[in-house]
């Protein structure tokens, strides 16, 4: 990656004018959408249409990210080894066709718990693939002064996704019923796919390395991460947020169905009022790091938003809903304002060479607490009931800021260039 803005999009014109990046924005779009759907109807399947169990529930949580303790480490080798762009593609009409089999099998009555767990860990390992080569290829497309500007649209994107998925989720469950809902889902992979195969820009091959050895290169990666004083602490930090937030996630939807009392369009409602405080987030996060600095914007997006997350457990079927839509308003405004600096960071940082297997290792360490903490948010549901499992997970999470707030980036204000110490201090 060079600090030179491509030749079709100079930098003075943003990001908008850029060809290349445009059409895989707009190929994000749409999927992000559908995205949303499915995570609102695959849990709706296994309650309403399955009558899963609050465990049940919980596994198919893990197996929707337990890819990611997997296959997460040799897909950053893997995905340094090869072009990103067809991996995208494949990635996403992979996922088509493995959401497309749960209409299908509804159709004909053959749906079981059993082929959502496979689907859901089928979905999970493509996925794992295409966040890799997603989050190497950007910097590809743009420079790198137009990081935070892309990762900023691109988390813009998904924010108004998270608004107007979950209402329209809600609304396609009970027009459609669960299993059709997610159907379109599916659509919007062919619909990403398509963009992403009309992106002109071709990556050089990558360069292999003179002895092409797995395990020596996932070891780099990992020595990268680990080795790095604050790298690690940004996983750790994420790490813990998603182990919480998964065991929620596993118990939320079963809570709001049996506890509660929510319908499906409720439900979808309810997260997409809470969204919104993703969307402002996406659209102030730009602003929110030059302000502050990008290294200061990581962990007080941590640190000012985690304690809104112990309201949740108090809603109740009455004015009291209002604590689950405040939980979700903060906590998605946190999360991309933290997740849009501290992912510009790891990039900017990064040599070009080790993006995949940095950007794999990551989400190995960070996404690979939440298969853990769906099976926990299943268990504790089972033996403490649904809303004791949310106050255990509201409490944990509380952890997760302290990584970063004990940590090197306290003493930085914006990111240090890859050549620089990494515990170099960048002055006001």
């Amino acid at each position: 990656m060079t600090d030179a803005a491509p030749a079709d999009a100079p930098a003075r014109r943003g990001l908008f004018f850029h060809r290349d990046f445009r059409r895989l924005w707009i190929g994000d779009t749409i999927s992000q959408v559908g995205t949303q759907v499915s995570m609102l109807a695959l849990p709706l399947v296994a309650v309403k249409t399955l009558h899963a169990s609050a465990f049940e529930v919980g596994a198919l949580t893990a197996c929707e990210t337990a890819a990611f303790l997997l296959v997460g480490l040799p897909a950053g080798a893997w995905c340094d080894r090869v072009r990103r762009r067809p991996v995208l593609i494949l990635g996403d009409l992979g996922r088509a066709l493995a959401l497309g089999s749960v209409p299908l099998a509804a159709l004909l009555h053959r749906l079981t718990i059993g082929q959502m767990f496979a689907v859901a860990l089928i979905t999970g390992v493509l996925t794992v693939f295409f966040d890799v080569a997603y989050q190497s290829y950007l910097p590809e497309l743009v420079s790198r002064d137009e990081l935070v500007d892309g990762n900023g649209k691109l988390e813009a994107t998904r924010a108004t996704s998270q608004v107007i998925g979950p209402s329209l989720g809600g609304f396609l469950v009970q027009a459609l019923t669960a299993p059709y809902a997610v159907l379109a889902d599916a659509i919007s992979y062919v619909w990403s796919a398509g963009w992403v195969t009309a992106i002109r820009a071709r990556e050089p091959a990558p360069a292999p390395p003179p002895q092409r050895h797995l395990g020596k290169e996932i070891g780099e990666g990992l020595r990268f991460v680990l080795g790095h004083p604050i790298l690690r602490k940004i996983a750790g930090c994420t790490g813990t947020a998603n182990l919480f937030g998964a065991a929620d996630s596993a118990v939320l939807v079963v809570f709001l169905v049996r506890t509660v009392h929510l319908s499906a369009g409720g439900i979808g409602l309810l997260f997409s009022i809470g969204s919104i405080g993703g969307l402002l987030g996406a659209l102030t996060s730009g602003w929110f790091a030059k302000r502050v600095g990008q290294a200061r914007a990581i962990w007080l997006g941590a640190l000012l938003f985690a304690p809104f997350g112990l309201l949740e457990p108090m809603t109740h079927h009455d004015w009291r809903l209002a604590f689950a839509a405040i939980t979700l308003f903060f906590a998605s405004a946190g999360a991309v304002i933290y997740n849009v600096a501290q992912v510009s960071f790891r990039q900017a940082l990064c040599p070009r060479n080790l993006l995949g297997r940095m950007n794999a290792t990551m989400r190995f360490l960070v996404w690979g607490t939440m298969p853990l903490g769906g099976l926990l948010g299943g268990w504790l549901a089972t033996a403490f009931g649904l809303r004791n499992a949310l106050w255990i997970a509201a409490v944990g999470a509380q952890l997760a800021p302290l990584w970063v707030l004990f940590s090197p980036l306290r003493g930085l204000r914006d990111v240090p260039l890859p050549e620089e110490s990494s515990a170099a201090v960048v002055a006001d």
